[in-house]
């Protein structure tokens, strides 16, 4: 039972024969009249009970940042008009707009009612429960009940970086062949045999076949494909930095979509594993637009646990395949946790595969390192500069090891990761 503005106001309005014949005699009277017309609104309102609700898709997904649509159909099984309100309640991060919603359901009759989500946060939010609010004729009294009507919506990550997609794409068909340029080099795989031009390099020439030809006959070559790439997301505590108005996880997966993206485009096998004590998602697969798919999907939900990484587990997960490989390890450059927890760890697979260390930088401390006009922003500069240093001394430690070290704004990581790849696969080192 819910009392609205009108019964308040027309308790109210009782001062007026109170006034005019003070007496608790007046005052009895007009409360017991005020119950009864409560009590009859009440009665004769529509029961919650007689409405059937259910959701039109309850399971939604849509990219970071884009609104989507969620809505709920009313059905009004009973036999009285039901008027009033309903509030489909969402999590705050879900941007549900608006959250109530105006009833007019007449016997036997369906209503859509619609929230706009336009969620803040990635992914998954879950709706809390419908409550719905009748009022009767008078608008004095309205009854409310309450019920669950399972709702999801999945926010995926909203993957800035695939305007680089198009410009790296055009550089893949270059090393791929498909346009004019061909490249040629230690690691890469025999395509054809054409003519001897001007300006090609002696070494490519195939001298059994101009033997046979009676004319100078040179070896064209493309990059190998059906490489493995393994990308490996630190989800561990350090991860959980924030950088501007997202942590350090979000501007990792942007780069490791973008490699995806562009590693299935060159017919490379992709392996995506996200963890730190414990492996939580592992998505693998050959059809690119697929992988892409699965590994945009498998990543929304997860966030940084406040938890040391536990690089021996990662590895032992990337150790299950015997193959070379490019192994890209996305995690911050924080001295203390790669020295600690990542150090130990690299030997074994530095010896096995390609390593790629790729972290995201703060560029406040790079703003920080520079301002200095006063006294405060001197002692700021100062600690930026001893962070800087710390971070450039773990990645020459990485380097000593043979581990190829990125280190890059949160806008910027993800085309110096694309970059190397390409650079990797153009040197045949893959």
């Amino acid at each position: 039972m819910a009392l609205t503005t009108r019964a308040a106001a027309l308790l109210l309005l009782g001062l007026v024969p109170v006034v005019l014949r003070p007496a608790a005699s007046t005052v009895l009277a007009w409360v017991v009249l005020w119950l009864l017309a409560v009590l009859a609104d009440l009665v004769l309102a529509a029961s919650p009970s007689a409405l059937r609700l259910t959701r039109e898709d309850p399971a939604l997904q849509v990219r970071l940042g884009e609104p989507v649509s969620a809505s709920l159909v009313l059905e009004n099984t009973g036999g009285r008009h039901a008027t009033g309100l309903l509030r489909d309640a969402w999590p705050p991060s879900a941007g549900g707009s608006p959250s109530r919603h105006g009833l007019a359901v007449p016997p036997g009759e369906r209503r859509r009612v619609t929230t706009v989500l336009t969620p803040t946060r990635r992914g998954d939010r879950s709706a809390d429960r419908v409550t719905v609010r009748l009022a009767g004729p008078l608008g004095l009294a309205a009854r409310q009940r309450s019920v669950e009507v399972p709702g999801r919506v999945r926010v995926l990550h909203a993957f800035p970086s695939r305007r680089h997609l198009p410009s790296r794409l055009a550089v893949l068909r270059e090393l791929d062949g498909r346009a004019a340029v061909r490249t040629r080099g230690q690691g890469t795989e025999f395509d054809s045999l054409r003519d001897y031009v001007d300006g090609d390099d002696v070494r490519s020439i195939d001298w059994r076949a101009t033997a046979r030809r009676r004319h100078l006959v040179v070896r064209t070559w493309q990059p190998e494909q059906h490489r493995r790439v393994v990308l490996v997301l630190d989800t561990g505590r350090t991860s959980a930095g924030r950088v501007g108005d997202a942590p350090r996880l979000d501007a990792a997966m942007d780069a490791a979509l973008l490699l995806t993206a562009l590693a299935g485009h060159a017919h490379d096998r992709v392996q995506v594993v996200a963890g730190d004590r414990r492996v939580h998602a592992r998505v693998a697969g050959s059809d690119r637009a697929r992988l892409l798919h699965d590994v945009i999907s498998t990543l929304a939900p997860l966030d940084a646990q406040v938890v040391e990484t536990d690089w021996g587990v990662l590895a032992a997960e990337v150790a299950r395949s015997t193959h070379r490989s490019l192994v890209v390890l996305l995690t911050p450059l924080e001295p203390a946790a790669v020295e600690e927890g990542l150090l130990p760890a690299l030997p074994t697979l530095v010896a096995h595969h390609r390593v790629v260390v790729a972290s995201v930088s703060d560029p406040l401390v790079e703003a920080m390192r520079t301002a200095r006009e006063g006294s405060a922003e001197v002692w700021d500069a100062a600690a930026a500069e001893r962070t800087a240093a710390l971070r450039e001394g773990t990645a020459e430690a990485l380097r000593r090891l043979g581990v190829d070290v990125l280190d890059a704004p949160p806008d910027e990581l993800p085309v110096r990761l694309a970059d190397h790849y390409l650079a990797l696969k153009r040197e045949g080192l893959l």
